[in-house]
């Protein structure tokens, strides 16, 4: 099926039984991301909120909610572009078998943008911000939001629709100090191709002008996020992804406007206007906080006839987006392993909101045979993984290698395999000073941090243990301690004070535990607020582990050594407890949690689900 917009795509959905409709008026302040995050949670279909209070245009969330609903969607177009991507990160494959990638070339026809007079349909009626549905998400953010935008900006010094970025930046559509229908906030960071534009646009003293689309096929929305390689644009791929050259036109004031999308909002950003951004619920399951970004003076805002509003809710994984993250791996491959030889296997750890945790494998060819083996090579890949793309955002980066069938995607497998074998005394490696993702607020400042290698080779040094040690429950300050998993220990200490109380804890529990029988079989310990949360699944430990910790800050050790400015340790702990510089996670409101159990019991629209609560 070859969509031409995205009520095409909704009809489709729905005559295959992939999509609900909502007939009830459903608010959308809390009330409309509350039923999508239900529905999610559950793995249910895609939902089309038919009358969105104050708004007359439907909206729709949860397209992406399963792999089997986005592999339906592009049904007509995967494998195709898939071979085109096997052509571009591998040329020699197409020379060996070039009946295989035939029809790459005719999905390729489709890649090149079409330019067209007409702004229709996209162009077909001008509203204004307030007509749009203004969806607030969790009860602490700052306004309205676009959770599914894809943000068009060219290069100042090189306009045109081929040098151009499209890319997935939040846009707050209401709140704060936001003009409505006048001013609308873009929240990204200065690496990104819309922030190496306004640079340009800011040094040659001019606006940077910047177009937002809503909607369209829903291949045009997955271009938004896709890390692509160098020298293929968004709007190549979307093209490709959708069956359909990517139509577009300049309106009169030659703003770039995207002919299938169901809304463009189009404006300008002046050098050094920012105002205050957020709070926004975001995918490391908390709110990012509120800071200056630069604010876009809205200049039109067009619909198309039966436009349709897309949204997604983002929050602590999985979300809909941990869905983006497999597709973007089944279409491009692993880009990581073409662009940095030696390297096996790179998994951004979605359970920890992806940025903060990476694990890797890689080969090691640099320990001679007749030495003992240990991290040579591995830690040469170790810092060009940290140097590529958003993987740079990484806070901590297991890596191991020799074991062919190991896979990073087996995560507890993969722990196993890592602590097995780990010398702690030899195999961390930090990074200090530096910076992680924007939206992590467990560091030193807003895009400040830390990182911390953790590298592991040879032969298995340990057996893990199974069970919690008795001197562990018996240490000075501990509350509760549970086991996470074989070589993982959950430990329950007294919320955090300070950082001066925590270095006298740590020592105190260190020098306790130094020595101490059964110890040698557990190398890591997590410190946190509640020892039965962290330990009752992996997921959890995942989560509360790595998006509450700053290595260089919260990282301490039982036996710990310093020697020629290397640290190591017997035992690694980890203090992932709540510290006052952290932001909030995100909590539902239970009030509107019972208003929407209207659309769940009776005669509800989604009654039929059996997603009712008690």
């Amino acid at each position: 099926m070859i969509y031409k917009s995205m009520e095409e795509t909704v009809d489709d959905l729905e005559k295959h039984g992939h999509l609900v409709r909502i007939k009830e008026e459903v608010d959308p302040e809390l009330e409309m991301a509350a039923v999508h995050l239900r529905v999610h949670e559950a793995g249910g279909p895609a939902l089309l909120f038919e009358n969105v209070k104050g708004s007359k245009f439907p909206a729709v969330s949860n397209l992406f909610g399963t792999m089997e609903r986005s592999r339906f969607m592009f049904r007509s177009t995967l494998k195709n572009v898939q071979k085109v991507m096997e052509v571009r990160n591998d040329p020699a494959a197409a020379m060996k078998k070039p009946w295989r990638h035939f029809t790459s070339g005719l999905a390729a026809t489709n890649a090149l943008p079409l330019k067209r007079k007409a702004l229709e349909p996209a162009g077909e009626q001008e509203i204004r911000i307030s007509d749009l549905p203004l969806i607030k998400h969790w009860p602490a953010d700052g306004g309205a939001f676009v959770t599914l935008p894809q943000v068009y900006t060219e290069d100042p010094d090189k306009p045109g629709i081929m040098n151009a970025n499209l890319g997935m930046y939040r846009v707050q559509l209401s709140g704060n100090d936001y003009i409505m229908d006048e001013e609308v906030g873009l929240h990204y960071q200065i690496q990104r191709g819309i922030g190496v534009h306004q640079s340009k646009a800011v040094k040659k003293g001019e606006p940077l002008k910047v177009s937002i689309f809503i909607g369209g096929p829903p291949s045009h929305t997955l271009s938004a996020v896709m890390p692509l390689p160098e020298g293929l644009s968004e709007m190549t791929f979307a093209g490709m992804l959708a069956g359909r050259r990517f139509r577009y036109s300049y309106d009169k004031e030659g703003y770039a406007v995207s002919n299938d999308a169901d809304f463009v909002i189009t404006g300008e950003i002046y050098p050094d206007e920012t105002k205050p951004e957020g709070p926004f619920g975001d995918h490391l399951g908390y709110y990012s906080l509120t800071h200056e970004f630069p604010v876009m003076r809205v200049n039109k805002v067009y619909a198309r006839t039966n436009a349709i509003w897309p949204f997604t809710v983002v929050g602590r994984p999985p979300q809909e987006d941990t869905t983006f993250g497999t597709m973007i791996h089944e279409l491009t491959g692993d880009a990581v392993r073409q662009e940095i030889p030696g390297v096996k296997e790179v998994h951004a750890v979605d359970a920890s909101g992806v940025h903060p945790l990476l694990f890797a494998i890689g080969s090691e060819r640099y320990t001679p045979y007749d030495k003992p083996k240990r991290p040579a090579e591995l830690l040469t890949l170790a810092n060009r993984i940290l140097g590529f793309g958003q993987l740079s955002l990484a806070k901590y980066l297991f890596i191991t290698g020799g074991k062919e069938d190991l896979s990073t995607h087996e995560e507890q497998s993969f722990l196993t395999y890592i602590l097995e074998r780990i010398d702690l005394q030899r195999d961390l490696h930090f990074q200090t000073n530096t910076t992680i993702d924007t939206l992590d607020y467990s560091g030193t400042g807003l895009n400040e941090g830390s990182k911390v290698i953790i590298a592991a080779y040879g032969e298995k040094k340990r057996q893990l243990s199974e069970s919690i040690p008795s001197t562990l429950r018996d240490a000075p300050g501990v509350k509760d301690a549970s086991l996470i998993m074989p070589g993982i220990a959950a430990v329950e200490l007294p919320v955090y004070a300070s950082a001066e109380k925590t270095e006298k804890e740590m020592k105190q529990l260190s020098d306790f535990l130094h020595g101490q029988e059964g110890m040698g079989q557990i190398p890591l310990l997590v410190v946190c607020d509640d020892a039965q949360f962290t330990g009752e699944s992996l997921s959890n430990f995942l989560w509360a582990a790595f998006t509450r910790s700053n290595p260089s800050h919260d990282i301490f050790g039982v036996g710990e050594t310093y020697s020629y400015k290397h640290w190591g340790c017997d035992q690694m702990i980890i203090d992932a407890r709540k510290k006052p510089h952290h932001a909030p996670p995100l909590l539902k409101n239970d009030a509107v949690e019972k208003n929407i159990e209207r659309l769940f019991t009776g005669s509800g629209s989604l009654a039929h689900l059996g997603l009712q609560r008690m």
